[in-house]
């Protein structure tokens, strides 16, 4: 699946929300790292990223071929400062209709919209891919993020008050959010079998 859109800045910065390609491994791995860093609310700690930048190519590879997953990048100043994407719930009939969106961006350019372009990015690559639903879990602390997918068509649909074990604050409650999306709600072609 391909993706490319330029976006205004609430700073008036222009940026890129595109495809992450085989040569942005490392520096998407050095993002990776980076927002692990700089906030609790992910679901993983940096010492646990545990990939190369050759296994991070081969995953961008996959994505880029890819019809129904992707993965993205935001550029600033020829920067990457974040990255989105969207990956299936999985290939049986069942969920074929579900996808998870994951988001992270650089504290350094919180509040200017880019959070913003890459879940509007992954809408709209969810939604070409054919999924009807759109998920997400989010910590329940994180009112910038809560308050971003509210204003992105998210509903809360759930709470699991012991989602994460943070070494830093204990358990932190996931809030799961879903938004529909205009798609398919069934794979074409497929049969059951009644019986």
């Amino acid at each position: 699946m391909k993706y490319c859109h330029y976006v205004t800045l609430n700073d008036g910065r222009r940026c890129v929300v595109r495809n992450a390609e085989a040569s942005d491994a490392q520096k998407v791995l050095d993002v990776m790292q980076r927002t692990h860093v700089q906030t609790d609310f992910l679901r993983s700690y940096p010492n646990e990223i545990i990939i190369d930048a050759d296994q991070e190519r081969q995953y961008l590879v996959e994505r880029l071929e890819s019809t129904r997953e992707i993965e993205l990048v935001c550029v600033v100043d020829g920067v990457i400062v974040g990255s989105a994407g969207v990956e299936e719930v999985g290939t049986t009939s069942k969920v074929w209709h579900r996808a998870e969106l994951g988001i992270s961006v650089i504290e350094r350019y919180w509040g200017n919209g880019i959070g913003g372009a890459l879940v509007d990015a992954c809408i709209a690559c969810a939604t070409a891919a054919e999924y009807s639903q759109l998920e997400l879990q989010v910590v329940s602390d994180n009112a910038r993020a809560l308050a971003l997918y509210t204003r992105r068509g998210f509903v809360e649909y759930g709470r699991n008050p012991r989602g994460f074990l943070s070494c830093v604050s204990g358990y932190q409650e996931l809030v799961y959010m879903r938004r529909e999306l205009d798609a398919p709600a069934a794979r074409v072609g497929t049969e059951v079998a009644e019986g």
